[in-house]
């Protein structure tokens, strides 16, 4: 005959009481199936270092007292439990836990039997931000290399950077990476891996562990700029690449437009901090005849492709690109 759950827990917690224990495991898995399944963790977190805000549930045969509702880890690292009061939980690892449990029931019943499972991650936060398709904070959940954090915002963006930037309390130690320096404040770590090798594995020690409280950044690439006669105006990133081409540029925007001008095409390029510009004049035709240089634009370039037609009316058209280009340049988000 099968006993209701409620007569089930009582009797264990007799037989336990009395140092029967295979006899209450028995009883227990046969009266409740489900609870023993559930009592079991999912995937390997035995070595998982809780802290505040974490959620876990704990299961303890023979102690009616101890339900399986979720508890959460306090800011001082502490639970707070039924029969034996407050366990500091913060800074062990599950293993740790479940043992100091087992001692701490000891004095109630025979033997005690222990489980535990993480509910939810909540003590080991990393911000990912910039251009990944799913920036925010994020938690570790255990030990995470850079690539998996990357994965866990869902991947980089199409205008990603070349490189990634780690920022780390001072506190945890330098970022080990040898482009790691201390930022002004002295209170962060600051270093940065190429996303080049870092996918293609060419460093395999570059894919360091992410910590908690960890800030991962994927600046903008740096662009160019393709503006007026052109079927595709607009931005060109450069990707991992220090400068484009002419032509490069040219082919992006998917080649000149109805009207152009090809002879009188030019690269604007803003000085550096302040809003000048200096002028350099491109014969698109000469470059794609090959007499020609082609010539390398540097990151925010703008090349003005002019339309055909009178020059009053084709330098209004090109100034107007030119402002409208310089506007996306200094208004562009990071």
């Amino acid at each position: 005959m099968r006993l209701p759950n409620q007569d089930t827990k009582g009797i264990c917690g007799m037989l336990i009481r009395r140092g029967w224990c295979v006899l209450a495991g028995l009883l227990l898995a046969v009266s409740c199936p489900l609870a023993a399944q559930s009592a079991a963790p999912s995937g390997d977190v035995s070595h998982y270092v809780l802290g505040p805000d974490d959620q876990i549930k704990i299961w303890a045969l023979g102690i009616e007292e101890i339900t399986d509702k979720p508890s959460r880890i306090d800011p001082s690292g502490d639970l707070d439990l039924p029969l034996i009061g407050k366990v500091h939980a913060g800074g062990l690892t599950v293993e740790q836990l479940k043992a100091q449990l087992v001692a701490r029931f000891s004095r109630e019943v025979l033997q005690p039997q222990v489980s535990i499972e993480i509910v939810d991650f909540g003590s080991q936060p990393v911000s990912v931000m910039g251009e990944v398709n799913h920036p925010g904070v994020l938690q570790l959940g255990g030990r995470k290399t850079l690539l998996e954090v990357v994965s866990m915002a869902q991947g980089l963006k199409d205008d990603a950077g070349p490189h990634i930037k780690i920022s780390r309390q001072i506190g945890y130690g330098p970022v080990p990476l040898p482009t790691a320096k201390t930022d002004p404040t002295g209170q962060f770590s600051v270093a940065e891996v190429s996303v080049r090798d870092i996918l293609a594995g060419v460093n395999p020690a570059e894919n360091i562990l992410i910590l908690p409280h960890d800030t991962v950044t994927v600046p903008r690439a740096e662009v160019v700029y393709v503006m007026g006669q052109v079927h595709k105006p607009g931005e060109v990133p450069l990707k991992d690449n220090p400068s484009i081409s002419v032509l490069q540029a040219l082919a992006s925007a998917e080649g000149l437009g109805t009207t152009p001008s090809p002879g009188n095409a030019r690269i604007v390029r803003i000085v550096p901090g302040t809003l000048e510009r200096k002028e350099i004049l491109v014969n698109l035709t000469k470059i794609q005849a090959g007499k020609a240089e082609d010539i390398a634009m540097r990151p925010n370039d703008i090349l003005v492709v002019p339309p055909n037609g009178p020059k009053k009316v084709a330098g209004r058209a090109a100034e107007a690109a030119i402002q409208a280009a310089i506007g996306a340049a200094i208004f562009r988000p990071l």
